[in-house]
């Protein structure tokens, strides 16, 4: 098991230029949740948040949480129920209506006067919004900066092309002591084209590291026989803490 541990810490793949040019359109997303290709959803959370949840909220109460990317993520509901209050961005609005409906939370909706077209969905309680639009749009909404932040299918999902702008909207919306968790996905970016795309240690310093100190929690071999379909051999998740320099 040792063995393992350590051939998973050095595995780095060389090609990480292969993937640059691959695009997903919005539409494209929007039409995975019609079609139910949300395979990327997990019922029932993830299993290395629920696992360092503790070093993630440092016992702080009342925290700003951002999900990026949220889909109908239940882990919203968890931070919620612990009293954070909870920002979501997510570009179709099926899924959001659906982490309401899943949740039991009634909830109301309002367009976002700043972004035309979109709206913002709000819990009754008031400590979960919703906001339905395109990822680059919303810091036109002025939605303030965040405590912490659940970055996990987001990074992944984002086309390759797109990752500078990202992670500047990520680096703007910190607020000074966060904790970032991020996760990310290795394997060998020349035999799938992704989503979710490959994303290297090297690549996460070269995006955050001029702000953020990078330290990868642990790493987890997720392959199962269903990946063989993209053609690798091998999956592994990894979880980075990323917080203030």
């Amino acid at each position: 098991m040792d063995n393992e541990r350590t051939s998973l810490d050095i595995k780095e793949y060389p090609d990480t230029e292969v993937q640059k040019n691959q695009v997903l359109t919005l539409e494209e997303w929007q039409e995975k949740w019609v079609d139910r290709k949300i395979t990327f959803h997990q019922k029932q959370g993830h299993q290395l948040l629920k696992k360092h949840l503790d070093s993630f909220l440092k016992g702080k109460s009342g925290l700003r949480v951002f999900f990026p990317l949220c889909g109908k993520a239940v882990e919203m509901k968890w931070f919620a129920d612990r009293g954070h209050s909870v920002v979501g961005v997510e570009i179709s609005e099926l899924g959001i209506r659906e982490f309401f409906t899943e949740q039991n939370l009634s909830y109301s909706e309002e367009p976002i006067m700043e972004i035309p077209g979109a709206k913002v969905f709000k819990s009754s309680s008031g400590n979960i919004s919703l906001y339905c639009c395109n990822l680059f749009d919303l810091p036109r909404a002025n939605i303030g900066q965040f405590d912490r932040i659940w970055d996990r299918g987001s990074l992944v999902a984002v086309n390759p092309a797109d990752r500078k702008r990202y992670a500047d909207i990520i680096l703007s919306l910190m607020r000074k002591g966060i904790h970032y968790f991020l996760c990310v996905l290795s394997y060998d970016p020349t035999k799938h084209g992704g989503p979710p795309f490959y994303v290297s240690d090297a690549e996460i310093k070269r995006l955050f590291g001029s702000v953020c100190k990078t330290q990868c929690l642990e790493e987890v071999d997720v392959f199962e026989e269903k990946h063989k379909s993209w053609g690798i051999v091998s999956l592994v998740e990894k979880l980075y803490l990323l917080t203030e320099k």
